[in-house]
């Protein structure tokens, strides 16, 4: 298998575990949500049910007042009655026993009056007794219902405290997963970039140093057939073998470069810039100007490396697309970070017509903002067609590569 056919390979493995990663946290992400929204919508009919309890204590203690206030006419009306019937059965008990001194008539209203008396009180008392129960009956209703209230304010208090903590609590985890995911993902396009670099440098090599060393061994072979033969072809030979050599020796000088410049380890950034400005000038005769404010701060290892690869990939880009005439390059340490600008008088671009990748393979912006954002950096284009770019970036000097 070939090596780009195994990079190619290990990067469908890799993105079959991210899917399926990203998978697992949208259905956590779901169940979370989800949750939440059960323990709200609980919380909002228990909430109902307190309203409902409440608002049936008012009810029951309204009607419990006008039964209380009916019992107590009710109570003096069969007091009232009860003298009122009294009185009527001693008057009825008089006129029987003075029969002479009363007549038909007088008798006949007395019994009658005793009668209706009694009637009436039997009636009161009955409905004294059932405005009685009916009394209590409310009163024991009156109370578990204020028992039922109680004991649902004290739930409401209770899931809405449970409420404040879990759901905080689910919706930061929730914030946490949607975090995680955003990481996944940016650890993906990091993967590929990883995967497209070596595929660039893989075909580089293949078609670079490969190449000639290959010829090396054709010439080497052939001078050894000359040797005896005809010397002055060896020596033409010999010397075509040193230039070869040579421009060999100077494509595995710049692949190393591209990988990783050494001077950034020997040197530090700035002077790795200046050389590198220099060696851009030389071969594309623009001109690059290069400005350094502050004072140069020692910067952690993975942060000069990502300014000088903003650097590097934007003039690149400029040589490839921008056809600029002036570049400026200005470097800014200020107290906590490195602010970094480049611009160009170039012919611009549509930022809405980038792709994550330029038409060469190599970095593009999208790459470089990744880059920016994982050291916890910023970084903004602006740029007009047929008015040239701008790239603003801003790293931390500390970085906690950990």
């Amino acid at each position: 298998m070939s090596i780009s056919n195994r990079l190619e390979s290990n990067f469908k493995f890799g993105k079959i575990c991210f899917f399926k990663g990203l998978l697992k946290i949208d259905r956590l992400n779901e169940i979370i949500k989800n949750t939440v929204d059960v323990i709200e919508k609980s919380k909002n009919e228990i909430f109902d049910i307190a309203e409902g309890a409440r608002r049936e204590c008012k009810h029951i203690e309204d009607e419990l007042n006008l039964v209380r206030n009916q019992t107590l006419e009710i109570i003096r009306q069969v007091d009232e009655l009860k003298l009122q019937e009294v009185e009527s059965r001693h008057r009825l008990m008089i006129v029987s026993k003075n029969i002479k001194e009363f007549n038909e008539n007088d008798i006949r209203i007395a019994y009658e009056r005793a009668k209706d008396l009694q009637i009436q009180f039997i009636i009161k008392q009955t409905e004294e007794q059932q405005l009685i129960q009916k009394r209590s009956d409310l009163e024991r209703r009156l109370k578990l219902s204020r028992e039922t209230t109680s004991k649902a304010e004290s739930l409401v208090s209770k899931v809405g405290v449970a409420m404040g903590y879990l759901g905080g609590g689910l919706m930061e985890l929730s914030e946490q997963l949607d975090d995680i995911r955003e990481k996944q993902t940016l650890g993906i396009k990091i993967i590929k970039a990883q995967e497209e670099e070596r595929k660039r440098v893989a075909r580089e090599i293949h078609d670079g140093p490969a190449q000639l060393m290959a010829n090396l061994v054709i010439k080497t072979e052939l001078c050894e057939k000359l040797v005896d033969k005809n010397p002055i072809q060896v020596k033409m030979e010999l010397n075509s073998l040193k230039e070869l050599a040579r421009v060999s020796l100077k494509d595995v000088r710049k692949i190393i470069y591209d990988l990783r410049p050494m001077s950034l380890d020997d040197l530090g950034l700035i002077p790795t810039v200046q050389r590198f400005i220099a060696n851009y000038i030389d071969e594309t005769k623009q001109n690059v100007e290069l400005l350094v404010f502050g004072e140069p701060s020692a910067l952690a290892p993975i942060a000069e490396l990502a300014v000088f690869r903003i650097i590097q990939e934007s003039l690149n880009n400029i040589r490839k697309h921008a056809h600029a005439k002036y570049i400026h390059v200005k470097l800014e340490f200020i107290a906590e970070s490195i602010k970094l600008i480049i611009s160009d008088d170039g012919k611009g671009f549509d930022k809405g017509n980038v792709k994550s990748k330029d038409i060469d393979g190599g970095y593009g912006l999208l790459s470089m903002k990744e880059r920016v954002d994982l050291l916890n950096g910023k970084l903004e284009v602006i740029s007009t067609p047929g008015k040239g770019t701008k790239i603003f970036a801003s790293i931390p000097l500390q970085i906690n590569e950990g």
